[in-house]
């Protein structure tokens, strides 16, 4: 019988993957035939009596097998083995970055079934980080602004996006990152969609937002330039399976039926 726990195996944040370039999981026959240094293991999701786990290992070549970034896999893996592999990079980061208490310096010991570190002395708790965001497509009837982001090494155009501030809330956030990044005021902002994006450990809230006034004036430190575009005359954008591509992806199509009715 086949054995129903298996793990994703991870080494310096990358994942062990077949010579083709797909993410495996091993069951533990295989795991241990791998002869890795096991660090630390933690579970990631359950479907009856399978379950899922991440093995945290020391690097080593393995024959037959590559270790490759979760950005390499981002277009070959379904969306819920997407989320599941950044749940599992994240609960890695959660344990080796709150080893000990921030507030005191004394070691932390993990508490109970849940994923929380507590420090016994000051009595504080640690639970994975997350960070809420908000992403952003402001269109302009047929035209869309996207963005090259000084952090992108190609000349690729994106959404605007942000961290929401202490005190803000997604809407305040977004109206003051457009205005920040790009000098422009925005009106009918509305929701579209979120993901969990593990690059370091983000919520991202997708919304649409309509032009109110304004000239583009990029702020040159976040962003290179700064563009409006026809739906059907875009740029290189995100790959698909980012909540950015979903926006484009949503707008594109809204305005190709639009427009084939107008016809």
């Amino acid at each position: 019988m086949q054995n129903p726990v298996r793990q994703y195996v991870v080494a310096d944040e990358k994942f062990l993957c077949d010579e083709n370039g797909s993410l495996v999981s091993l069951n533990d026959i295989d795991f241990i035939s791998l002869s890795v240094k096991l660090v630390v293991k933690y579970p990631l999701k359950s479907a009856g009596e399978n379950h899922l786990y991440v093995a945290c290992v020391q690097p080593k070549n393995l024959a037959g097998y590559q270790w490759l970034n979760l950005r390499d896999l981002l277009e070959l893996l379904s969306e819920d083995a997407f989320q599941t592999a950044g749940r599992a990079l994240q609960i890695l980061r959660w344990h080796f970055d709150h080893q000990f208490c921030g507030r005191c310096g004394q070691s932390t010991v993990e508490y109970s079934q849940e994923l929380i570190k507590k420090c016994m002395h000051c009595a504080l708790d640690f639970y994975p980080r997350l960070s809420p965001c908000i992403i952003t497509l402001l269109t302009r009837g047929d035209e869309c602004l996207l963005a090259w982001h000084t952090r992108s090494k190609e000349e690729k155009y994106s959404c605007l996006a942000g961290f929401i501030e202490i005190g803000e809330s997604p809407e305040q956030t977004l109206e003051r990152e457009v205005m920040e990044e790009v000098g422009l005021r925005v009106r009918n902002i509305r929701y579209v969609a979120s993901q969990p994006w593990p690059f370091p450990g983000q919520l991202m809230l997708g919304y649409f937002a309509d032009y109110s006034s304004g000239d583009i004036q990029v702020d040159q430190e976040e962003i290179v330039s700064a563009h409006w575009f026809k739906y059907n005359q875009l740029p290189k954008t995100p790959r698909a399976g980012t909540i950015s591509w979903h926006l484009i992806n949503t707008f594109v199509q809204e305005r190709l039926r639009i427009n084939n009715i107008k016809d």
